[in-house]
């Protein structure tokens, strides 16, 4: 499906306008303030804290109450939540609006993983029309004194024997959602394949609340071309912008008309590098930042060519002034592999033969009233 689209500028969720039609996709263990602060420092967007369960919340989890953790310069509070029960779903978004200063809550139908899964949450819980919409409804009205946006994330279906996208889609609208966001892949691809951006394009023509896309976005043009292909509202970025915070900047310039790609030296791709593990460790001490930075430097030195050495000692940094003394000997002059434009980051995969879900799942659509089993401790990158 193609639908001819001009460019949006910004985006409306609700009673929030955020001044470019672009949201950082939340990832476990990346999302983190100090990433947050790091991608907003190089353009506008909306960026979403890493995410948290319902229940942790509710029930004081010390977990997810350190994760819950934002920037003194993050003025737009976002967090991703997930939750199987609309009770406990509904009193997680009051204490995130009442408690935590939030101006955007998403909920997580999307994840894949199978210790979600196998519990009914993520990106199976739409299979369960009913039970999705007692959650949406419950968590609108609880955002409604306080006057914060509610989204939702989902993904095409469990697999392409059991597509959702659309029913969630009608759902999340009767539900008074300010947005949906569509990751094109089903939960059974995980991160495989190739995200189906035509699905976009099918819910964008089925509702009338924005639609976010979502998948293989790896450049800026890859984003222009998803919202002229589906009229999306926006786009959802989660793993092109690994190693790469200046993707932003390069979607900030596409959506504002000009053509752009960053094509950073390794020098500039090394002040990124320490400005984020610098963040890192204002946020978390320098002990802990340095050992998440570790993460984070085969994304930043992909297609470079840094030796296997450094690559293993930069891998084992434990203080800013090691990773300043391992930093300096990259060339600041070597230009960014071209290789690298357009590739794949993170975790790919194969498909999997079976989606892990509740024995009887698929024997009703509907599943109003239940009560999933969720755990408190439960995390996942969505």
């Amino acid at each position: 499906m193609t639908v001819a689209s001009a460019l949006p500028t910004s985006l409306t969720l609700g009673s929030l306008e955020v001044a470019t039609p672009v949201v950082l996709a939340p990832m476990a263990g990346i999302t983190n303030a100090a990433y947050r602060r790091l991608c907003a420092e190089q353009g506008a967007g909306l960026y979403v804290c890493e995410m948290i369960t319902s229940r942790g919340l509710v029930e004081g989890d010390q977990h997810t109450l350190d994760m819950l953790v934002f920037d003194e310069l993050e003025t737009v509070r976002s967090v991703q939540l997930y939750g199987t029960d609309p009770v406990y779903v509904a009193k997680a978004v009051e204490i995130l609006c009442a408690e935590h200063g939030v101006a955007h809550v998403d909920l997580n139908f999307g994840c894949p993983v199978p210790k979600v899964t196998r519990k009914g949450g993520g990106g199976v819980l739409p299979w369960k029309r009913g039970l999705l919409g007692e959650i949406l409804e419950g968590a609108v009205a609880a955002a409604a004194p306080y006057d914060v946006p509610v989204t939702m994330k989902t993904r095409k279906g469990i697999d392409e024997d059991h597509l959702t996208f659309l029913d969630a889609g009608r759902i999340a609208q009767e539900a008074g959602c300010a947005a949906i966001a569509l990751h094109g892949r089903t939960v059974a691809q995980a991160y495989s394949g190739a995200a189906d951006w035509d699905a976009i394009g099918e819910l964008v023509a089925h509702v009338d609340i924005p639609v976010l896309g979502n998948g293989d976005i790896w450049e800026a043009a890859d984003a222009v071309r998803m919202v002229q292909q589906t009229g999306a509202a926006g786009v959802v970025v989660g793993r092109g912008c690994l190693g790469r915070p200046w993707l932003f900047r390069d979607l900030a310039a596409a959506f504002g008309g000009e053509q752009v790609a960053t094509l950073p030296a390794l020098g500039e791709v090394v002040a990124v590098m320490r400005r984020h593990a610098e963040l890192l460790c204002r946020h978390m001490g320098e002990e802990r930042g340095c050992k998440e930075f570790r993460k984070h430097v085969s994304w930043y030195l992909k297609g470079f060519t840094a030796g296997g050495q450094l690559r293993r000692s930069l891998g084992l940094v434990d203080s800013l002034a090691a990773l300043d003394l391992l930093l300096a000997d990259l060339d600041p002059d070597e230009p960014f592999p071209a290789s690298a434009l357009g590739a794949p980051r993170g975790r790919q995969g194969s498909p999997r033969q079976r989606v892990v879900v509740p024995e009887g799942w698929y024997d009703d659509t509907d599943g109003a009233g239940s009560h999933l089993r969720e755990d408190s401790g439960e995390t996942s990158g969505g």
